[in-house]
C-alpha cells in the first residue's frame, strides 16, 4: 500500500495545481483519507523524516514553505501513539503555538488520522490524544512555565523568534528525562541569535536543512515571484535558503550596507576594469580559487560591480582564459592582476590567453584587510553600487574585519581581493603608486 501511495503522490506532484486539485476531489471519500494520511512512503521528502539513529535534537533549519511545520507535527503525531508520552510544544508565544503548531493548517490537529485527533482544552493549554498521550503548551516568553515539568518529547518551532530563548531552552532541556530516549525536534527559519548560534554547535545534533523551493507542492508562480525577489539577498538566504547569515563585530562591510547599496548600473560606463586575484600555485597546477571581478564607472563617479566571474580549483591557462571573456563582455579597457603570487606566471598565462587590452600587475604591499579600508570607505559614501547580486563574493566582504584579518568563507577571499584591486584602479587612483606596472 505504501509504494502503491507514494507512487501515486509522485504523479499528482507532477501535475499543475488546478489539475491535482480536480484528480483528488474526484476520488472516493475512503480513497481520500488514504492518500491524505499517507505520510512516510507518500506526501513526505526525505528532508521531513526523522533521522534514523540516537539522536536527542533534530533540528529542521530551512526556508519558509519547506514543510518544517508538516514535519514536526507528523513526528510528534507518531510519538504521540505511545500512551505514556508526555510532549512539550513550545513556541514564541502561547498564541502562536495554538495558531501555528495546533491549529495550522500542517498543524497536529490537521495531520492526524481518521479516530486519532487529539481534543485541545484552551483553558489548561493541553492536547490530549485518544491513545493518551498528552502535549502541553508552553511560550518561551513565559521560561519559568518550564521549570519543573518532565517531558519524554518536544517540539520547538521558530526557534529564532524566541525573544527568552536561552531562558526557556534551557529549563525545557533540564526536563527532557521522562522515559528512557528523550528526544527534541526543532523547527525554524534561522537567524543569528545567540541560542540559533549555540545550538548549531551542540555536540550530537542532527541537522536538516532545506530551501523553499525544495518543496513541489508549492504553486510554480510563488516560487518563482520570491526567488526573483530575494534570490541571491541576504534576506532571500535565510528566508528562502535557510541559510544563518550574521555580521561579524567590525567588519568592514555589513550584509545591510551591501542590501542598500544595490542599483541597477547604466547602459553607458565611463570606464570598466576587471580585477584579478589569481590562485596560490605554480605554473600548470590548479589553485584553490582565482577572483574574477568586473567593476565599472559611470560619468558621475559612482562605481558599480558587474559581475562576479570567479573561478574554483582551474588551471591558469582557464582561469586567464575566463578573465579575458569577462574584459570582453563587460568592453573593459584594463586588467588588474595581482603579482604576489608569480608575476611572470600571471603574466604569460594572460598573453596566452590572448588579452589584448592593458594588463597592470599590482604587488601587494600590504594586508587584504588594510587594502580593503579604503574601497569599504567608498561603499559607505554611497560611491560603490552593486548591480546585481553575489553571494559568494558578499560572503567574502562581510569577512573582512578590520584589525582582524580574515573570518569569512574559505581560506582566502580571494573574489574580495579582486574586486579591491579592480576598484582601486577604477576609483583610487592607484596606478599613480610605487609598485604598480604595465605590462
Amino acid at each position: 500500500m505504501s509504494g502503491a501511495a507514494g507512487d501515486m503522490v509522485a504523479a499528482l506532484a507532477a501535475l499543475p495545481e488546478a489539475e491535482r486539485r480536480w484528480v483528488i476531489g474526484s476520488l472516493p471519500t475512503a480513497a481520500t483519507r488514504e492518500l491524505a494520511e499517507r505520510w512516510q512512503g507518500g506526501w513526505a521528502r526525505a528532508g521531513q523524516v526523522a533521522p534514523d539513529g540516537d539522536w536527542r535534537i533534530w533540528l529542521i533549519r530551512a526556508g519558509r514553505g519547506f514543510g518544517k511545520t508538516r514535519a514536526g507535527a507528523e513526528w510528534v503525531s507518531a510519538v504521540a501513539r505511545d500512551p505514556a508520552a508526555r510532549i512539550a510544544l513550545v513556541g514564541a508565544t502561547a498564541a502562536e503555538v495554538r495558531r501555528v503548531m495546533i491549529d495550522g493548517p500542517s498543524g497536529l490537529r490537521a495531520v492526524a488520522k481518521t479516530q486519532q485527533v487529539p481534543s485541545y482544552r484552551i483553558s489548561h493549554g493541553e492536547l490530549r490524544w485518544p491513545s493518551g498521550a498528552l502535549a502541553r503548551v508552553y511560550s518561551a516568553d513565559a521560561p519559568d512555565q518550564l521549570r519543573g515539568p518532565e517531558h519524554s518529547a518536544a517540539w520547538c518551532d521558530e526557534l529564532a523568534k524566541w525573544r527568552r530563548g536561552d531562558a526557556a531552552w534551557d529549563n525545557l532541556m533540564m526536563g527532557m528525562r521522562r522515559g528512557p530516549a528523550p528526544r527534541v525536534v526543532v523547527t525554524t527559519t534561522p537567524q543569528p541569535t545567540a541560542l540559533m548560534k549555540r545550538l548549531l554547535r551542540t555536540r550530537g545534533l542532527i541537522e536538516t536543512r532545506g530551501a523553499t523551493r525544495d518543496n513541489p507542492y508549492l504553486p510554480a508562480r510563488f516560487v518563482a515571484q520570491v526567488e526573483e525577489a530575494y534570490g541571491g539577498t541576504a534576506l532571500g538566504r535565510q528566508e528562502l535558503d535557510g541559510e544563518l547569515i550574521e555580521d561579524l563585530g567590525g567588519a568592514l562591510w555589513t550584509r545591510g550596507g551591501i542590501e542598500a547599496c544595490r542599483a541597477e548600473p547604466p547602459s553607458a560606463l565611463v570606464r570598466t576594469v576587471v580585477g584579478i586575484d589569481p590562485p596560490a600555485g605554480g605554473d600548470g597546477i590548479p589553485g584553490d580559487a582565482c577572483g574574477i571581478v568586473a567593476v565599472g564607472r559611470d560619468d558621475a563617479g559612482i562605481g558599480y560591480v558587474l559581475e562576479d566571474a570567479s573561478l574554483v580549483a582551474r588551471t591558469p591557462e582557464e582561469w586567464a582564459r575566463a578573465a579575458a571573456e569577462c574584459a570582453a563582455r563587460h568592453r573593459a579597457d584594463r586588467v588588474v592582476a595581482e603579482a604576489n603570487q608569480g608575476g611572470a606566471m600571471v603574466r604569460s598565462v594572460l598573453l596566452a590567453a590572448d588579452v589584448t587590452l592593458p594588463v597592470v600587475l599590482v604587488h601587494a604591499s600590504r594586508g587584504k584587510v588594510a587594502r580593503a579600508e579604503p574601497v569599504a570607505t567608498l561603499y559607505e559614501r554611497g560611491r560603490v553600487k552593486h548591480g546585481g547580486r553575489f553571494p559568494a563574493l558578499e560572503d567574502e566582504l562581510c569577512g573582512l574585519v578590520a584589525g582582524g584579518g580574515y573570518h569569512g568563507p574559505g581560506r582566502s577571499p580571494d573574489r574580495a581581493d579582486a574586486l579591491v584591486w579592480a576598484l582601486s584602479e577604477l576609483m583610487l587612483g592607484r596606478r599613480a603608486q610605487a609598485g604598480v606596472r604595465g605590462l
